[in-house]
């Protein structure tokens, strides 16, 4: 019999600590007005000095089980995207799965940036469908704030902090019916940290080409937006609602046009999540279910696009 996943639960958690627009206004030379018009962005949560990107991850994962009426030895994989984690071992979910209390099962982080939760995604999913594991936890979970320039108003507006949650369940009827990645290395220096290991004189903050990124993000999304339609015989008018990486409104309202989708089908929160990276898109999936937005065998297309560059793709049917 054929063995598929699907999404029984989501998970957000966004820290305490709110920065506004108004906020940034006092550190940088910016605008509210200016910040809203080019990027949408309203405010941003930002973690304390104390909290760690694995604290969000447990907040969301366990709102998940909840929402799942599991516990943590249910799950058999956890799964963690975050370009920002505590430490450099071990991996970020190594450290979730010891908070959760669950051992035994296998644990690791995937690093794709802004499209890592879906990366991990795709990872868990093949994991279900080959019969290796049952369900799976896959948190996407940032403290972008760390990485982040605070004298650079270029970027420092755009980014904020979070964790997003889903678990997945072998079916056997499709819910998530497939998806798609990419990535392409030789725009490496368009948007990056160069600061790491192998050159630890280099700023561990973010540097990044804003323009070339831009172009980049919407002729990409474009693409696979058509790649997703065209591998599963579908018309944009086929598409129930899109869960977009929140990095820019602009960006986001791009790619509902090239899928025909009023703004109402759009789940929005870069207003006042700003990019979250790895935690955006399953942020802004739990906002949305949350909200009762979707209903049972409505198509979702969650899309997102990173540094690397890394994008891609996952079409699911809700319920």
């Amino acid at each position: 019999m054929p063995r598929y996943s699907r999404i029984i639960a989501t998970g957000g958690y966004l820290p305490e600590r709110v920065l506004s627009n108004r906020d940034l206004e006092q550190m940088v030379d910016t605008s509210d007005e200016w910040i809203q018009a080019r990027t949408g962005i309203r405010s941003r949560h930002l973690v304390s000095a104390d909290e760690k990107t694995v604290d969000l991850a447990e907040a969301a994962a366990r709102q998940a089980l909840a929402d799942a009426g599991l516990g943590p030895q249910d799950l058999d994989l956890i799964i963690v995207a975050t370009t920002t984690p505590d430490q450099i071992f071990p991996s970020t979910a190594c450290l979730l799965q010891a908070r959760l209390g669950n051992r035994g099962s296998p644990a690791f982080d995937v690093q794709a940036v802004c499209t890592g939760f879906i990366y991990a995604l795709a990872c868990a999913d093949q994991f279900i469908r080959s019969g290796a594991v049952r369900r799976a936890l896959v948190v996407g979970a940032e403290s972008m704030s760390r990485i982040t320039d605070w004298t650079d108003r270029g970027t420092c507006i755009l980014f904020g902090d979070g964790a997003g949650a889903v678990i997945l369940e072998a079916a056997d009827q499709p819910g998530l019916i497939s998806t798609h990645l990419h990535a392409d290395g030789a725009y490496a220096d368009l948007l990056q940290v160069p600061g790491g290991l192998a050159e630890p004189a280099g700023k561990a903050v973010m540097e990044m080409q804003g323009n070339a990124v831009f172009r980049v993000a919407v002729r990409t999304l474009e693409e696979i937006v058509h790649e997703t339609l065209a591998a599963n015989d579908l018309a944009p008018g086929d598409i129930d609602w899109l869960v977009p990486h929140q990095a820019n409104i602009r960006i986001i309202r791009a790619t509902a046009d090239k899928l025909n989708l009023p703004m109402e089908r759009v789940v929005v929160t870069v207003d006042h999540h700003g990019n979250t990276s790895a935690a955006s898109v399953p942020l802004a999936l739990d906002d949305a279910a949350r909200r009762g937005c979707f209903q049972p065998g409505q198509l979702l297309l969650l899309e997102a696009f990173g540094g690397g560059f890394t994008w891609g793709s996952a079409l699911l049917r809700w319920g």
